[in-house]
């Protein structure tokens, strides 16, 4: 902080459990990650390799390298899990954890059919390796889960050894727990978190400004949110300051 305000709500500290700001870099430079350290290291606690871009990456290990400079955690996306899985590959999979000193895995079937007892045996798997992020959710807007079923699948992950569990959103914020507007399903997640124990196990992904106000006025300063583009991540923080419009009121009474 550059200088004090009263009434702001208190945030965790790194390394933060809760309060997550989960950061989606779809291939940043050199350069660019060295800027974007610079200027919001102090508030990502973990940096996801989107999709499958630490494939074709240029200098991956060269940026990889910063990040851990930086003490930022990070790992690869669910969908080069999933191409792994596809080709037969897992144990070349299982490789990667050691070669790129992989802090955390991404287990996710939003585009592959997994079988949830086979995807909860890669989460058990995995996890004597690493922190494991599971996914839940299709990335076919098509294919629209019922609240219980969020649910059972949260529980049957969070028991196989996941760390967190993330909820699926894609980068564009229109599918899994959004309608295709990109608006909230409110029931659903509400329906989640009614029936999650501890909802700080859950890790929304928030692309869109309005849906990161939204969880923030739910859950508080510290919700977990994820897939935030690089330049939103001071942005996001003034939201969970109240620092912002959308979020100015929420938190005047705190301090």
């Amino acid at each position: 902080m550059n200088y004090q305000l009263s009434g702001l709500p208190e945030r965790t500290a790194k390394p933060r459990k809760h309060g997550l700001t989960m950061v989606m870099d779809k291939g940043l430079s050199l350069r660019e990650t060295e800027d974007f350290i610079e200027v919001s290291g102090v508030y990502t606690d973990m940096v996801k390799l989107g999709f499958g871009t630490s494939m074709v990456t240029p200098n991956l290990k060269g940026k990889l390298k910063l990040y851990q400079q930086a003490n930022i955690p990070y790992y690869f996306g669910g969908t080069l899990f999933e191409a792994f899985v596809a080709r037969n590959q897992f144990n070349n999979y299982l490789n990667l954890i050691d070669e790129f000193e992989l802090d955390y895995v991404e287990v996710s079937d939003g585009c592959l059919e997994i079988e949830h007892e086979q995807k909860c045996a890669y989460i058990s798997q995995l996890a004597e390796h690493a922190k494991v992020l599971s996914e839940i959710g299709s990335k076919d807007e098509t294919k629209i889960m019922a609240p219980y079923i969020w649910i059972e699948l949260i529980n049957k992950e969070l028991a196989a050894g996941s760390w967190k569990v993330i909820a699926e959103a894609r980068e564009s914020g229109n599918i899994g727990i959004y309608r295709a507007s990109g608006e909230v399903r409110m029931g659903l997640v509400n329906e989640i978190l009614h029936a999650i124990e501890d909802g700080q196990t859950i890790i929304w992904e928030t692309p869109k400004k309005q849906q990161q106000a939204w969880f923030i006025k739910l859950r508080g300063a510290n919700v977990n949110l994820g897939n935030i583009a690089p330049n939103d991540v001071i942005p996001l923080e003034t939201l969970r300051l109240g620092l912002r419009a959308d979020t100015f009121f929420e938190f005047l009474g705190e301090g």
